[in-house]
């Protein structure tokens, strides 16, 4: 495993490296044959508070990323927690992570086009066109996978919403977490031509 451990306006010690190194080494190896590499970026929040994101990647093939992020007023804590939640990520989903690495790369995708664009301040006039300012672009893939492994994916990225061609029917569907918790899915219905 590659472990890449910076920190932005942050003097990292040697001591707390040891510990990351040391902590994500015993925890993730629990859950997963093999990682990658795995990023920690320790940064200065708000009020005093320490933030820590972990970023993993088990490699370009299979397609699962796992991502979490800790806050605290000490470092050692907030990277304490962005690791417990990286490991209970990978708990809840332990079984279906093997077979899915047994089953091999057996998902389709489908080459798209992923835009980042400017938010809109509330109070400005859009102009005629009615389009918003496009900041970034990118090509990405969109998965055929099962509902469950959508919502895992979703949950391993821990990514707001994620949309995929659906397993079961073919058709484009998505998944995303509501304010409220739980998990939305939206399965458009087939239309008439």
């Amino acid at each position: 495993m590659q472990l890449h451990i910076s920190g932005r306006h942050v003097d990292l010690g040697d001591s707390f490296q040891q510990h990351v190194e040391q902590r994500l080494k015993d925890g993730l190896s629990k859950y997963l044959d093999r990682m990658t590499n795995v990023d920690v970026v320790v940064s200065k929040a708000a009020h005093h508070q320490f933030r820590v994101d972990i970023h993993g990647n088990t490699g370009t093939h299979s397609g699962i990323v796992i991502k979490s992020q800790g806050e605290a007023g000490e470092i050692y804590a907030a990277f304490d927690a962005a690791a417990t939640k990286a490991e209970k990520q990978l708990r809840r989903y332990k079984r279906r992570l093997k077979d899915h690495h047994s089953r091999g790369a057996d998902v389709a995708a489908v080459r798209a086009k992923k835009y980042v664009l400017e938010p809109e301040a509330h109070d400005a006039e859009l102009e005629e066109q009615g389009a918003p300012v496009v900041v970034a672009e990118k090509a990405t893939d969109i998965a055929t996978l099962s509902l469950s492994d959508a919502v895992m994916k979703m949950d391993l990225a821990d990514l707001p919403a994620l949309m995929f061609f659906n397993k079961g029917n073919g058709r484009l569907n998505v998944v995303y977490r509501r304010a409220d918790g739980n998990i939305s899915w939206v399965d458009p219905e087939a239309v008439a031509a």
